[in-house]
């Protein structure tokens, strides 16, 4: 779920997988994908479109199925296609889509969380008040220019602005805090900061006006604000109908330009 963009010594989700595809169709690929997100950052839900050559006149046409079982059978047993489809006509995975969908989780209060969930739950020692939170959180929705909250990347883009749709927390059945973040995108490392700030908030240490002074102000916060990324998951990205697509696509490169200027 990244740019093209290999840091030495690291994997990244877009490099096992065009290494697959490559071996596979014995070409280069470029994937593109439908947002980028931190090292250690989960994913149930990411979606990437690709450009395969055709076979050759006299081999059969791919076999989609057959294509997600190889594919799988190439990559390392924590990354895993669910399905291959043909995308229809001008379909992209990053300008294309309406808006993305995270969760993050929270084991507060000095709760234990089991090993077998280690790796999707922050912790937090303190207790947090769902309340209060959620009162912040609130001060963040519309759009906004989200500079406070965005890490620089080194990407070249200036523009912060971002529609924040949804942030909202719950507990769930475990007792963990639940937020659901849905946003038209997100900038690199604004979803944990925007939880860390809120998280200062629930827990007393500042008052819900605290978040609007901090958007308004556009410094960026301390990195000591910063939640872990083992507690963040895209679990979903929205798409309009075929007929919408090319719209799409043509508005989101459109603001990101306006925005950028």
């Amino acid at each position: 779920m990244m740019e093209r963009v290999f840091l030495a010594g690291r994997r990244t989700i877009q490099g096992e997988l065009e290494a697959a595809l490559e071996g596979m169709t014995r070409n280069p690929v470029a994937l593109v994908v439908a947002g980028r997100t931190d090292a250690g950052v989960h994913a149930t839900h990411a979606v990437a479109h690709v450009d395969i050559p055709e076979r050759d006149h006299d081999a059969k046409e791919w076999d989609l199925a057959n294509f997600t079982y190889r594919l799988n059978r190439i990559l390392a047993d924590d990354v895993r296609i669910h399905n291959i489809s043909l995308a229809p006509a001008n379909f992209h995975a990053r300008f294309s889509a309406l808006r993305r969908h995270y969760v993050y989780k929270i084991a507060d209060n000095q709760q234990l969380v089991p090993p077998l969930k280690r790796i999707d739950v922050a912790t937090w020692y303190r207790p947090l008040d769902v309340d209060r939170m959620n009162a912040a959180s609130a001060r963040l929705l519309g759009e906004h220019d989200f500079t406070t909250f965005c890490k620089p990347n080194g990407s070249g883009s200036s523009s912060a602005i971002r529609r924040l749709e949804v942030f909202s927390w719950r507990r769930d059945a475990d007792g963990y805090l639940y937020a659901d973040v849905i946003a038209d995108a997100f900038c690199y490392s604004m979803v944990r900061n925007i939880v860390g700030a809120v998280v200062c908030v629930g827990e007393g240490r500042f008052e819900p006006e605290w978040i609007s002074t901090l958007l308004e102000e556009r410094k960026r916060v301390s990195e000591s604000l910063v939640f872990p990324a083992r507690g963040l998951t895209l679990v979903d990205v929205e798409y309009p109908a075929d007929s919408e697509l090319l719209e799409r696509s043509k508005t989101t490169i459109g603001l990101r330009t306006e925005f950028a200027e």
